[in-house]
């Protein structure tokens, strides 16, 4: 268990926003002292099949196909171990290069690391704000609270900004927020 308590380096997110003196607010914490309700609120928002799973999602990878060839606007297939590697090791932002890099980082820390692992390094390095990384940061920032007594519905409004948090905010949400927090707290209420 000491494995997942110790904190990786910033990630390549984070040395961004110290090279623009922007220092980012982050306190790593094991996946223990996050509340389930936030680990099961992202699962559900982000990657529900993030249990089953080898890295890719190749169901939601082949809906998109089929959306793109149909010439249709489609959504992202990014599993967390995908997201993971890009926020520890790469950067934001829409590029074929940057999804190349990412195959081969995704696979490699699907073999060497557990779920719990891959989990713990996403929930401490994800963006939830403007220089905002991980739970606990944004648990202080958005709530007041730890990262370990979020409620549901505060998780989910938490797991509801992860695709924009930068436009997107759990502390003081719009309608779209609330409305996509209600329907994963829902989902999430199901989840054992």
């Amino acid at each position: 268990t000491i494995a997942y308590s110790i904190a990786p380096a910033p990630s390549t997110l984070m040395f961004a926003d110290m090279l623009t003196l922007n220092w980012p607010k982050r306190d790593w914490v094991s996946l223990d002292d996050i509340s389930p309700n936030l680990v099961r609120t992202v699962i559900v928002a982000e990657d529900s099949a993030f249990c089953d799973h080898f890295g890719f999602d190749w169901k939601q990878i082949e809906k998109n196909l089929d959306k793109a060839i149909d010439g249709k606007r489609f959504g992202g297939a990014s599993t967390i171990t995908q997201q993971t590697a890009k926020n520890l090791f790469l950067w934001n932002g829409r590029s074929w290069l940057r999804k190349f890099l990412e195959a081969p980082l995704t696979l490699w820390m699907e073999l060497v690391l557990s779920k719990r692992r891959i989990l713990t390094l996403y929930l401490n390095t994800a963006e939830w704000g403007e220089h905002v990384y991980g739970a606990q940061a944004a648990s202080q920032k958005h709530f007041g609270v730890d990262a370990k007594s979020l409620t549901l519905y505060q998780s989910a409004l938490l797991a509801a900004t992860l695709p924009n948090p930068i436009e997107r905010s759990a502390g003081y949400p719009g309608p779209y927020v609330a409305s996509a927090a209600s329907s994963i707290a829902a989902r999430a209420h199901t989840v054992n």
